[in-house]
């Protein structure tokens, strides 16, 4: 449910392996080849039952709609004909975002941590987490930050010498890394009900546009003032355990690449 750029990464993955793929949106327009498009607006109760499917991957963004996930997701069940075998909720790490006004050193935030959400779009992520559980028994994977093809910020923020934070602590995920550990998951035979999918470098964000300004041969963006750093350091420990090296296993490989695929 919910077919964009992450959606259609893992999904081309799932068809090019041999599987069937359904793609659930409101514009099914542009979707890849060998998906079977399907129609569908679940802030409103479905006129019409959906294709009966082995799995499912929820990759919606906090919905406008009123009763947000709880709606939206309760529309979706009552409109399969079965539950899946299993479902994979896509949560984030924001919904940590309490933790990030610590001072140094920053707790390493695992699986086990409880979440501390502030802002309406954290708490409402935890709501679909829940959601998501109590109807389908999903599992759910909080990626950190996720970038990639056509998810430059970091490019354009050096680019145009904008001041950021670098004493700020971040985490992050490539999108081609974080496609894989959606399928890795839906086929594997014991997965985790909860997993964070971080790569195995948490880093300042000042080391991070330090790298991109010294591959784009420009100046290094300044500091904003003040620079209290805080952020979170969050743990990838399970995730490696379970799946292995990641092909992206940190921001210098992951940017890199991104760098040398507009060269191209």
């Amino acid at each position: 449910m919910g077919c964009g750029r992450l959606g259609r990464r893992a999904g081309a993955a799932l068809v090019g392996a041999g599987g069937e793929v359904h793609a659930l949106r409101r514009d099914v327009s542009g979707l890849p080849e060998g998906f079977y498009a399907v129609p569908a607006d679940l802030a409103k109760r479905a006129d019409r039952m959906l294709p009966e499917v082995d799995a499912m991957v929820i990759t919606l963004p906090p919905p406008e709609a009123a009763g947000g996930y709880t709606t939206v997701l309760r529309h979706l069940a009552a409109a399969l004909p079965q539950l899946p075998a299993r479902t994979v909720f896509v949560s984030s790490t924001r919904v940590f975002e309490g933790y990030a006004g610590r001072a140094d050193p920053a707790p390493v935030l695992t699986e086990d941590d409880a979440p501390q959400p502030l802002g309406e779009r954290a708490r409402s992520l935890l709501d679909g987490e829940q959601a998501a559980r109590d109807l389908f028994g999903a599992l759910v994977v909080r990626p950190a930050g996720i970038y990639g093809p056509g998810r430059d910020r970091m490019l354009r923020t050096v680019r145009e010498g904008r001041p950021i934070a670098h004493r700020r602590r971040t985490n992050r995920i490539h999108e081609e890394d974080l496609a894989r550990i959606l399928v890795a998951l839906l086929e594997h035979p014991d997965p985790p009900t909860l997993l964070h999918a971080v790569d195995e470098a948490p880093a300042r964000l000042g080391e991070v546009v330090t790298h991109i300004a010294d591959r784009l041969a420009l100046p290094v963006p300044p500091t904003v003032e003040p620079d209290p750093g805080h952020g979170t350091v969050m743990s990838g420990a399970l995730r490696k355990q379970l799946f292995g090296r990641l092909r992206h296993p940190d921001f210098r490989s992951g940017y890199d690449a991104m760098l040398a695929d507009l060269r191209r």
